[in-house]
């Protein structure tokens, strides 16, 4: 349910500039929303998504390719900003949704250290380029956008649902919360079993202070808890005696430079069928293949999800401009490689941003121009710790738990299938496992009780495809491929 519903007050603002040009291009009054609302939500989308700009290039200068070179951390952050910002704008202008993006979490890895130990990083990038304009392809025909308006009312419920859980345990991890152990149990309050440290004090009391603002309903809740914490982080900092891998990849002490000119040494540094003279061509239509179909329904379930928490569906669940939308994102996907960025997808974030009161495009163009500063500011951008920033994404996974209510529970042909989907995401870190999983109950369900011809058939299509997605290592070890 979203958040911030506007009351004749609230929207009072944008009705002063009905007639202006951002109103007509936007459509704010429509949408209930006015020009604070979107610089505010556009601000919260990207001090929540920042930490890409850290992570990113952390990831892929960690890995060697098949020749022992790497990348330089310094161009990975510059073309990580400057991929996400154009492609952000790209996307408000176009579909006019507060959907940001940016290099995909999980995809850089693969990319990183499964696809570039075998052959050279344009190779890689290669790829995922390839896998950007077959997203492209797919969604001009419109089988893309017709596969999501196939999906059972109930199913697409229980994928916003499942990425507020998702997204609010991304929050605890990336405080310090609640972190993983190799031996039981799998995830534990703290490092030991309880909470240690300042920075996990600042989490605690950002949570608390925006929880607090929320249920006063106090405009700008999100981005005044964020820019709060992260001063007092700073100040905690400076007082107290803290090592600087408490805080994880952003330590909150202000920057010795302002500006840091950008490095666009990457962008173009990619080969386009480099990788077939490398490895086998099953190997890459199987490579290509895993990262279509990651990138495919995690931008589903995004949008599905975002869209839905901004109260943007229609009254059959239908995405607004869903075709603008999943052929940007199969843009931002060929960009992210064309960039060495790798592939950008739309990022689940952006709920933050909805949390604000973001409805429109407008948003995008705060969020893209703050990438845009990035560039040249990139010190300032990496003060937010993920402690300050984190509360912001446990708060919205709570607004957007409140779906939960609109799903069928009477009718377990439905209610299991959103069951496994809720469930399996955070369990498995990932928006496609839980996608996917709810996908395969669903068709087996309404098969075993008789209802084949309630499924419609690029629902049986997709849940094959996962099928194949799900066994996609005995297929390898079948086919005689790495």
């Amino acid at each position: 349910m979203p958040v911030h519903r506007p009351t004749q007050g609230d929207s009072a603002p944008g009705a002063s500039a009905a007639s202006s040009p951002l109103e007509r291009f936007f459509q704010l009054g429509a949408r209930g929303s006015n020009v604070a609302r979107e610089v505010r939500g556009g601000v919260a989308t990207f001090f929540t998504m920042a930490y890409i700009l850290v992570l990113n290039p952390l990831i892929l200068s960690g890995a060697q390719d098949v020749h022992g070179d790497t990348l330089s951390p310094v161009q990975v952050l510059t073309v990580t900003a400057l991929v996400a910002g154009v492609m952000t704008i790209l996307m408000g202008i176009t579909a006019n949704l507060p959907l940001a993006l940016a290099a995909g979490l999980g995809i850089n890895a693969m990319v990183a250290f499964q696809i570039a130990p075998r052959m050279s990083w344009p190779d890689a990038m290669g790829l995922v380029v390839l896998e950007g304009l077959l997203l492209c392809v797919i969604s001009l025909t419109g089988f893309r956008e017709a596969v999501m308006n196939a999906i059972p009312m109930a199913l697409k419920q229980a994928i916003g649902v499942g990425i507020g859980l998702f997204i609010a345990l991304i929050g605890f991890v990336n405080a310090g919360f609640t972190m993983g152990h190799e031996g039981s149990p799998p995830l534990s309050l703290g490092a030991t079993g309880e909470l240690a440290g300042w920075p996990v004090l600042v989490f605690c009391l950002g949570l608390l202070l925006t929880l607090a603002l929320l249920a006063r309903r106090v405009k700008g809740a999100i981005l005044i808890s964020i820019v709060v914490m992260t001063v007092f982080a700073m100040i905690v900092n400076a007082v107290a005696d803290i090592p600087e891998a408490a805080w994880g990849l952003t330590v909150p002490v202000w920057p010795d430079a302002l500006v840091a000119a950008p490095d666009f040494g990457l962008v173009g540094q990619f080969s386009l069928f480099g990788a077939f003279a490398e490895i086998s061509a099953i190997t890459v239509v199987l490579i290509i293949f895993t990262l279509f179909l990651t990138d495919f329904f995690d931008t589903m379930g995004t949008a599905v999800g975002v869209t839905s928490e901004a109260g943007l569906l229609d009254d059959e669940g239908r995405v607004p401009r869903l075709g603008r939308l999943l052929f940007v994102d199969g843009l931002a996907a060929a960009a992210g490689g064309a960039a060495s960025a790798s592939s950008n997808t739309s990022y689940v974030e952006s709920a933050a941003g909805v949390g604000e009161g973001a409805r429109t495009g407008l948003a995008n163009l705060v969020t893209g121009a703050l990438f845009g500063l990035a560039l040249f500011l990139s010190p300032l951008a990496t003060v937010v710790p993920a402690q300050a920033a984190a509360p912001a994404l446990v708060a919205v996974g709570f607004l957007m738990m409140t779906q939960v209510a609109r799903i069928d529970w009477a009718d377990h042909t439905l209610a299991i299938p959103a069951f496994v989907t809720i469930a399996v995401m955070p369990f498995t870190f990932s928006i496609t496992n839980g996608i996917g999983a709810g996908f395969v109950a669903y068709v087996v369900l309404k098969a075993v009780t008789g209802r084949v011809r309630d499924v419609n058939w690029l629902v049986w299509v997709t849940a094959a495809l996962f099928v194949v997605y799900f066994a996609i290592d005995p297929i390898r070890q079948a086919l005689g491929v790495d």
